[in-house]
């Protein structure tokens, strides 16, 4: 256990930048790629790895961890590691029970019902206590990288976060979840304001810990309008750029590029612009270059291919992935997938994504 103990500190010289290039807006020779879910279960050592294990019990394993953030950089030449974890540890520390229920998901045993359940969950918490164990898988992983490519921290939002600890699980329509921002407006911000706080010292912890950026993943963004968005969604967002940025600043840890990922929420593109971010993560819905338009020039690009794409023969998955990268341009831009990779995704087709858009961003640069 001594290698999980390793410190937060000394960590290996970072060999390829290119991803943090690009998420800070400087120059790189070619667009880098990683994708979402790329430790996932279309790679056949991932199932191997998980097959006997409890899915919660893998993500409170930081050596497991490690082993399937790893395992898609022993395939592709990705230009960043996402470490292997969950949206949902977030409800978990505060108390929320979740099981992975085979065949139907992530399922919250009791969720909340009535106002009054808030009550139940944890008022304060301590982030080391109950999401150690994810600051130690950052830690052994950085270290494990060998510096090979830096390695993404993330966490869900608030909204998506709360529609999941009402809804009990995965929903079609949220009208639960939204429910309660019509008939409990007050209660709503209360919940929302809790998880910020929560999210917030994550994330500054996974920067402790060693991640080299953030992910913030509002992934049920679609379910709002522009004004629900605007209330119940966008204020946090915005809240937790500024504060994790001015507690990195007093604790004197790095300043690492900060995504956001709202899926569905090209409604919201030009607020989402403002709102903090080095990086704006697109769904495959949007063209690019209505989004460059809204979002200005200011800020990374960060997508947005269709994962379905990579249903295509070889050769198409190159030919879209050309146009992609002519549509956003290869500068200021990070290439992935406008979702994560689904389960039955052929790896071949994964690697012929991550070496098209190296291969033909290269060549763009050139000429």
């Amino acid at each position: 256990t001594s290698s999980l103990l390793r410190s937060p500190k000394g960590f290996p010289k970072l060999k390829n930048d290119t991803f943090l290039r690009a998420a800070r807006g400087e120059e790189t020779e070619h667009t880098p790629v990683w994708c979402m879910r790329q430790a996932g279960r279309y790679l056949p050592e991932f199932r191997e790895t998980r097959a006997s294990q409890d899915f919660f019990a893998t993500c409170r394993s930081p050596k497991l961890c490690c082993e399937l953030t790893l395992q898609p950089l022993r395939r592709f030449p990705l230009d960043a590691a996402i470490i292997f974890s969950d949206i949902l540890v977030v409800p978990q520390a505060l108390g929320m029970e979740v099981v992975m229920v085979p065949g139907k998901g992530p399922t919250f045993t009791e969720p909340l019902k009535e106002v009054e359940d808030l009550l139940k969950l944890r008022e304060k918490v301590d982030v080391t206590a109950e999401l150690g164990y994810v600051f130690q898988a950052i830690t052994l992983t950085r270290h494990s990288l060998e510096g090979k490519v830096p390695l993404i921290g993330f966490s869900g939002a608030p909204w998506t976060l709360m529609s999941y600890m009402i809804e009990g699980g995965g929903s079609t329509t949220m009208a639960k979840a939204k429910s309660w921002l019509y008939r409990h407006p007050e209660a709503s911000h209360r919940l929302l304001r809790l998880l910020a706080d929560v999210i917030i010292d994550y994330l500054v912890g996974q920067v402790a810990a060693g991640a080299q950026a953030l992910q913030l993943f509002e992934s049920h963004a679609g379910h709002l309008g522009p004004e629900l968005f605007q209330d119940f969604a966008l204020p946090y967002i915005r809240d937790i750029a500024q504060t994790v940025k001015s507690k990195l600043k007093e604790e004197a840890l790095p300043l690492v590029p900060m995504i956001i990922f709202a899926k569905d929420a090209h409604y919201a593109l030009r607020d989402l612009a403002h709102a903090g971010y080095e990086v704006i993560g697109l769904d495959w819905t949007i063209r690019p270059q209505e989004a460059r338009a809204q979002i200005g020039k200011h800020v990374t690009l960060q997508g947005n291919l269709d994962p379905c794409a990579l249903y295509a023969p070889k050769e198409k998955i190159g030919e879209l992935v050309k146009k992609m990268l002519e549509s956003f341009g290869t500068q200021r831009y990070i290439a992935n997938l406008g979702h994560g990779l689904y389960p039955d995704m052929n790896p071949e087709h994964v690697g012929a994504f991550v070496e098209a858009v190296h291969a033909h961003s290269r060549h763009i640069n050139k000429h």
